[in-house]
């Protein structure tokens, strides 16, 4: 992270504080503290009031702690991080918010523990909305820098896995062949569980590898994407191997015209409801819209599922700086199963594809020595 966009964050931070009349914030999401000062460890809570923000952890990340941050006082916390936290908290301001979707029972139960008897029961009050994880939405040049780079490498991992595929590898094969692959160029892990999704496996949208074979006649829909620098990537291809039926070929011209109206609808100001009607009123024109069972993105940054949901009536503004994903399907239970995902960044004028990987039909003869792409 550059000192400067480290500043920034904060600075946008503290408005938002200000905006929603909150004295002090407790941060427990890794996610979250990462974007604010740079922390990696696994135990994390960041107190943050208008004047100060302090980051408690454990001796475990001494080191790191002290090499990672900015903009925040480091404490090697005694017992529980968490608990000290809040007790800093609870000495500095009078109220304090927290963010409940990512707050256990178990541990809003420590967080009041740790509060004086007297001001126990209306010290902590969840936010109306997550802070950090909203602002987190619009990306800063180097995160997207850093979102580009990690989808340019799922890229490419594409590109060399279509020609090692063939009738007879293992979903498990070919996902672990990914893998490794991702992880030999560079990557610093997968962003989800490799999907690979064959025959009629295709129509689970989130269909596991396993053991079963790729058909002699059928498609493959990859599902994939690279941890590179701590950003994530998240594409999905879908190919056919064998020679395909009029419907199969006719049923991917679709969900590809749908993704490619989705595409075309995400500017600034458009909803992300509009986006997901955009591709669904496509699949309803070609008599499968009940096929498509799932929103049709979310976006995508150090989470590979963050804010904003693309899905319908949904009503988030898309601004320039957001990262989505445009991934329509179509799932025949029990037949074949097809979708295409791109991650997109939002321009001031409409958007750019940020995984230019071949959406072209790709057909694999099983017949051909090399497994040769046929487009």
């Amino acid at each position: 992270m550059r000192p400067d966009s480290s500043d920034r964050r904060w600075a946008r931070l503290r408005s938002a504080l200000k905006i929603e009349k909150v004295d002090g914030l407790l941060v427990t999401h890794l996610s979250d503290v990462r974007w604010l000062c740079g922390f990696t460890g696994s135990n994390a809570a960041l107190a943050v009031t208008a004047r100060q923000a302090v980051l408690f952890t454990d001796g475990r990340y001494t080191t790191q702690a002290a090499q990672e941050t900015r903009g925040v006082r480091v404490v090697i916390a005694k017992h529980s991080a968490l608990k000290e936290a809040c007790a800093l908290l609870a000495d500095r301001v009078p109220h304090a918010a927290f963010d409940a979707t990512h707050t256990t029972v178990a541990d809003l139960h420590l967080m009041t523990s740790a509060v004086d008897a007297k001001k126990r029961r209306r010290f902590f009050q969840p936010l109306r909305s997550p802070i950090v994880s909203g602002l987190r939405m619009v990306k800063d040049a180097a995160e997207l820098a850093a979102l580009e780079d990690a989808a340019r490498l799922g890229c490419r991992l594409f590109e060399e896995i279509v020609p090692q595929m063939r009738n007879g590898l293992t979903e498990i094969a070919l996902a672990a062949e990914l893998e490794y692959r991702a992880r030999s160029l560079g990557a610093d892990g997968m962003s989800f569980e490799t999907i690979v999704a064959s025959g009629p496996r295709s129509a689970l949208p989130h269909g596991r590898a396993t053991p079963a074979s790729l058909p002699g006649n059928g498609f493959v829909t990859l599902d994939f994407g690279v941890i590179l620098n701590g950003y994530c990537s998240d594409m999905t291809r879908t190919v056919h191997m064998g020679r395909a039926s009029r419907e199969e070929r006719a049923a991917y011209d679709a969900v590809l015209e749908a993704q490619q109206a989705a595409v075309d609808a995400v500017t600034p100001n458009a909803t992300c409801g509009e986006v997901d009607e955009a591709a669904r009123a496509v699949l309803r024109r070609a008599g499968l819209a009940k096929y498509f069972t799932h929103s049709t993105g979310h976006g995508v940054g150090l989470e590979i599922h963050e804010f904003p949901r693309v899905g319908a009536r949904q009503e988030t503004k898309l601004q320039p700086g957001m990262a989505i994903t445009i991934e329509p399907g179509v799932y025949l239970p029990g037949r074949f199963g097809i979708r295409i995902e791109d991650m997109v960044a939002v321009t001031a004028t409409g958007c750019r594809v940020l995984t230019p990987a071949t959406t072209n039909w790709i057909e694999i003869h099983p017949g051909d020595a090399r497994a040769r792409a046929k487009r």
